[in-house]
């Protein structure tokens, strides 16, 4: 897979914030991972598949 773009929100050690991570896979279906603290939308770890123009749309919103 291949990053295709990284948003930081929160500052490290903050519980509300946290990381995603856009992935593109080599057969075209894109992936985001999050994680982050206690508070945040990422308290575990996880990886969801997102259809091409939700991809397209979270990369807009994190420009």
């Amino acid at each position: 897979m291949t990053v295709v773009k990284k948003a930081a929100h929160g500052a490290y050690g903050d519980p509300a914030g946290y990381e995603e991570v856009l992935y593109v896979a080599a057969d075209g279906k894109y992936f985001l991972y999050g994680v982050g603290g206690e508070t945040s939308p990422y308290p575990q770890e996880k990886l969801v598949s997102l259809a091409k123009a939700k991809a397209a749309a979270w990369e807009k919103e994190n420009a």
